[in-house]
């Protein structure tokens, strides 16, 4: 039990990261990530916040997934989709606590927007290591692509960047409906998309090994 728990904390601080990481990339006011994208967009034009649209969507995504196994679902498969549930109420919390921290966070010129949407990245990577590390539990959106790339039997990859694509239509789309202009997406955007992946790989090869993050925690 302890070493269960001890991984279910690596999950939580890594979704704590994670929050924080796609908050420090929409304070630098160059875009926010693809994943919070039609977020974004709905917490400017409605009364929620930008934590609760989030898990709104994520509600939409686990949906999402028990149609895409809705006549091959097994046990495994319930559980693992139930259970992303409270951790996406949990990652919305921490992104309206993030913004909460960062609402005086203010770029003065565009080289400390670059900064901070590097810095934005970076954390936002150690929460991605840190969430699939102890290998208990997925975010709606992973998830929403492995059921989805199963059912349709395409390339987990490929079927995540058709994805993220649909998601920025869909903000830049609600975005010109709502306001006539595009909220939240823009180069910052990009360069999240391209270089989170590649700081994950680095930090999951070379730095935040399982070695190392099992003599903090039991995550084997």
């Amino acid at each position: 039990m302890k070493k269960l728990a001890g991984r279910y904390l690596v999950f939580i601080a890594g979704l704590y990261f994670l929050a924080a990481g796609i908050v420090l990339i929409l304070r630098s006011s160059l875009g926010t990530t693809p994943i919070s994208s039609v977020n974004y967009v709905l917490s400017l034009h409605s009364p929620l916040t930008l934590g609760a649209c989030t898990f709104l969507l994520n509600t939409l995504l686990i949906a999402g997934q028990f149609w895409f196994v809705r006549d091959r679902r097994t046990r495994r498969d319930t559980v693992e989709i139930l259970l992303q549930l409270p951790f996406s109420l949990l990652f919305g919390l921490f992104i309206d606590c993030n913004m909460a921290l960062t609402q005086n966070l203010r770029p003065q010129h565009y080289a400390a927007s670059v900064a901070l949407l590097l810095a934005g990245c970076l954390v936002q990577a150690i929460g991605v290591v840190l969430e699939i590390k102890p290998r208990v539990a997925m975010m709606s959106a992973e998830g929403f692509v492995k059921y989805g790339s199963k059912r349709y039997d395409k390339d987990f990859g490929k079927f995540k960047v058709g994805f993220d694509i649909t998601l920025v239509a869909a903000a830049t789309l609600l975005s010109l409906a709502l306001a006539r202009q595009v909220d939240g997406v823009r180069e910052g955007t990009v360069a999240a998309a391209c270089l989170t992946g590649y700081i994950v790989s680095f930090l999951n090869r070379k730095i935040m090994t399982r070695a190392m993050l099992h003599r903090i925690l039991p995550v084997r």
